[in-house]
């Protein structure tokens, strides 16, 4: 099994930023790549961000691009969600989720592990 565990969230100011954190743990030889999604009160959840655990470009939702960044820390078996230029539709719960695939995929479905998630509340 792989545990994730995400920290960061919190209340900011409209144009403020963020920097969420997803560590895993457990038999983590068996992720291979990574996601964030995030779920605001009344909505499905929604794909946010990818990333392979190999390399490459990660992939972002439109609503996101050229504000929120996503990267990797191998070592530390770690991935990160730096999100600047806040707005307030971007409050929701933040999950990380992982599978065990390299594939990119938006599919809630594909990946296998899941966070507890971290609130982020944007104030206007």
């Amino acid at each position: 099994q792989v545990q994730l565990v995400e920290s960061g969230g919190g209340l900011v100011q409209a144009g403020g930023s963020l920097r969420l954190s997803c560590a895993a743990s457990g038999r983590t030889f068996t992720i291979y790549s990574m996601g964030w999604f995030r779920q605001a009160p009344g909505k499905e959840r929604e794909f946010v961000t990818f990333i392979s655990w190999s390399g490459g470009s990660p992939y972002y939702a439109d609503s996101v691009k050229g504000r929120f960044t996503t990267s990797r820390d191998n070592a530390k078996n770690t991935v990160y969600l730096q999100m600047n230029s806040l707005k307030p539709e971007d409050t929701a719960v933040y999950y990380c989720a992982a599978r065990r695939s390299y594939g990119y995929t938006v599919e809630r479905s594909e990946y296998e592990y899941w966070g507890q998630g971290t609130q982020v509340t944007v104030s206007s």
